[in-house]
């Protein structure tokens, strides 16, 4: 839930490109799991050069590296790597002038660097790679790592979030040094939450400071917020476009477990705070958390995403606000939009925000204009992320993906008549998928539409229907609308699967309606959703509907798991990081309030757990199931999957469980990755083909 590719491509030198990935890519999980990932956009403020971070396997081939690679925005110089090192680079962020800020611990390089001594766990420093060339130079450090860099558009100033015990900071390599020598590792909370995803809060807690550039590593950071608590936990930062003054998403504590984001503006010389908008409790309801910060290139204006957390009865809200910085006065800028937007930025006029949203399997870019409110939708196919807009005004720079695209570095020309997104050379291109997608439409048992993905593989067709897996998306509020390393279809697909990538209620970009009509009725509106999908899929001639399985992570392990408790129609399910004891469930996973909120109590709603928890059907569960669940995970905790693995042990059904102790609720590391496919292959072969069962090697 909230919670949750044929050649090897070469790792290219410096000046070198690496190949694109062939659709054969796909047959083979060594060349897959080494296909390079792109995860990020950044334009220089001269909107002459882009800076994508990029993912790709370390030599020994055991982990992820990152590093930055420039891309052309006029899309005719080949991708450029501009950084190497054991550890990698990220967070990139411009200065006015072209200079690179990025973080990294680089310890094999801080030997030729002046003065830079990191301590002995080898923390996350500052770096800079000058626009003229050469070699990057350490700028700054603090005792804990420095998260990010964040850079004015026209002044040369900068930023870095960094993690540092409470007190003050140029005490902080004391106080680590003192909990070292004495032993201590004791965290003493008195704010919840006290996890998050997969790391323990605190005791560090995250300040930001401003980096006061001097002299080659002679660079200084000012603390900015010295008891910042857990304000700036995950928090969006935006710094104005002359330097003076920055924009926060501040958490903030509501009382009773409860959290919001208030709108808070930060002096960027003092460190004074202004409240724009305070978070606030309205009758046992969250209402109006701000984030997603951005200033309009004038400086005279901020808007953020405004949501209204769900309920116990209304599902979530949300909207763009827009505020005036003089007067403080606000306004919503998309009242009537039925979709969710995020990630706004302003044009370079000031007089539009550009935003994205789902909608109907996509996400779009769409356009609002600042006095009239009117809203203009400038892409149809794909999913875009990381808003870049050039200075000239014309062209936008995107990351561009699809069901069978990676992410892709994208422009758009905003003042074509057509604005369809011209792909730049990217170190992620791939060449080819083996196979191809359609929609899938039905109608459900109320009226309301529903829509799915359907990856086909190579040669399906009525004489050699393929066998179908159906993949139920997390969060429960997203859909399918994009590329996923980690749920890839195209796997499967290779293998002769087709594959039903299905949005039911509770899915976004289908209006909120389609929502609220799931709201507090998580299990059985979305599995009639779901079932309805199949039905209309599997009645295709190209489908085998007597071989079909289904596979669900987060939200959609919790619904694998409420699919085995319904039917049995399936033939073997794949349940991971599930949700199996709601009860259990709601007080350990890492923010229980958000979910209190909206389930109640157990103790004093039970009602809403009576009816959604599938631990209450495992009478009724009779098909092979495939638990899989990492250690590490503390959205769904680990005790989710150990109790559903004994429960299924206890009644007799056929299940393994595959346990990673050292991942989290995604399972990241690359030898990891590929045995999770290896253990999926296997038992759907052996349940749904009838072939015999293959113990992975490495198992």
């Amino acid at each position: 839930m909230v919670g949750c590719m044929a050649d090897q491509p070469s790792l290219a030198q410096p000046s070198g490109e690496p190949a694109p990935a062939a659709a054969s890519s796909f047959h083979s999980l060594d060349d897959y799991v080494a296909l390079p990932r792109v995860n990020g956009l950044v334009l220089s403020p001269d909107g002459t050069r882009i800076v994508c971070p990029v993912q790709t396997l370390n030599k020994e081939r055991t982990k992820y590296v990152t590093s930055l690679w420039e891309v052309d925005p006029d899309g005719e110089k080949p991708p450029r790597r501009l950084t190497r090192s054991v550890n990698g680079e990220s967070g990139p962020a411009f200065l006015p002038n072209g200079d690179l800020l990025f973080v990294s611990k680089r310890s094999e390089l801080v030997k030729d660097v002046p003065d830079a001594k990191l301590p002995d766990d080898e923390t996350t420093a500052l770096w800079l790679l000058p626009a003229t060339g050469g070699e990057a130079t350490f700028v700054a450090q603090a005792a804990g790592d420095i998260a990010g860099a964040l850079t004015a558009q026209d002044t040369p100033v900068a930023f870095a979030l960094a993690n540092v015990l409470p007190g003050p900071a140029e005490d902080d390599g004391k106080r680590r040094k003192a909990r070292k020598e004495a032993g201590v590792s004791a965290l003493l909370h008195e704010t919840m939450p006290v996890r998050n995803w997969d790391h323990d809060l605190g005791p560090d807690e995250t300040r930001l400071f401003a980096v006061e550039l001097g002299a080659e590593n002679a660079s200084t950071l000012r603390d900015l917020t010295p008891a910042p608590g857990r304000g700036l936990d995950d928090a969006g930062v935006a710094v104005s476009p002359d330097g003076g003054k920055l924009a926060v998403g501040w958490r903030t504590p509501l009382g009773r477990g409860f959290d919001g984001r208030s709108l808070v503006l930060i002096d960027a010389k003092t460190g004074e705070q202004r409240m724009l908008a305070q978070a606030e409790v309205v009758e046992g309801q969250r209402k109006h958390n701000y984030d997603q910060p951005a200033f309009s290139p004038d400086g005279r204006s901020v808007v953020c995403v405004d949501e209204t957390d769900g309920s116990f009865d209304t599902s979530p809200a949300v909207t763009l606000r827009i505020f005036d910085l003089d007067s403080g006065a606000a306004r919503d800028l998309t009242p009537d939009l039925p979709l969710w937007p995020a990630s706004p930025v302003f044009s370079a006029d000031s007089t539009a925000v550009y935003f994205v949203a789902d909608e109907l399997g996509r996400a779009p870019v769409f356009k609002v204009d600042v006095e009239s409110g009117e809203l203009t939708r400038l892409t149809d196919d794909g999913a875009y992320t990381n808003l870049q807009v050039a200075p000239n005004g014309r062209h936008l720079y995107a990351l561009r993906a699809t069901i069978d695209q990676p992410p892709t570095p994208v422009r758009i020309d905003v003042t074509a008549a057509d604005q369809q997104a011209v792909p730049l050379p990217s170190p992620g291109a791939i060449s080819g998928v083996p196979g191809r997608v359609e929609e899938v439409h039905t109608t459900a048992e109320d009226g309301a539409m529903l829509r799915a993905w359907l990856v086909l593989p190579e040669g399906a067709s009525a004489d050699q229907p393929a066998p179908l897996a159906v993949w139920v998306h997390g969060g429960p509020l997203m859909s399918w609308n994009a590329w996923s390393w980690r749920w890839n279809p195209w796997l499967l697909a290779a293998r002769g699967w087709a594959l039903l990538l299905p949005d039911p209620g509770l899915s976004q970009g289908y209006g909120d309606e389609f929502i609220q009509r799931a709201w507090g009725k998580w299990g059985p509106v979305p599995f009639a959703d779901l079932m309805a999908l199949t039905d209309v899929t599997v009645a295709r001639s190209d489908v085998d509907d007597s071989r079909t399985a289904l596979m669900g992570g987060s939200y959609g392990g919790y619904m694998a798991n409420w699919v085995a408790g319904h039917t049995d129609r399936f033939q073997a399910i794949v349940t991971h990081a599930s949700l199996w004891t709601l009860e259990h469930f709601t007080g350990a996973t890492d923010h229980p309030a958000y979910w209190m909120l909206e389930w109640g109590h157990p103790l004093e709603q039970p009602e809403r757990y009576e009816l959604n928890d599938p631990s209450r059907h495992l009478h009724a569960v009779k098909t092979p199931m495939l638990v899989v669940h990492g250690d590490k995970d503390y959205r769904v905790p680990i005790g989710e999957g150990l109790r559903l693995w004994t429960d299924l042990v206890h009644r007799g059904v056929e299940a393994k469980f595959l346990y990673f102790p050292d991942e989290n609720h995604w399972v990241l590391k690359p030898g990891n990755a590929k045995v999770w496919y290896e253990t999926v292959f296997a038992f759907l072969d052996h349940h749904v083909l009838g072939e015999p069962w293959v113990r992975p090697e490495l198992l």
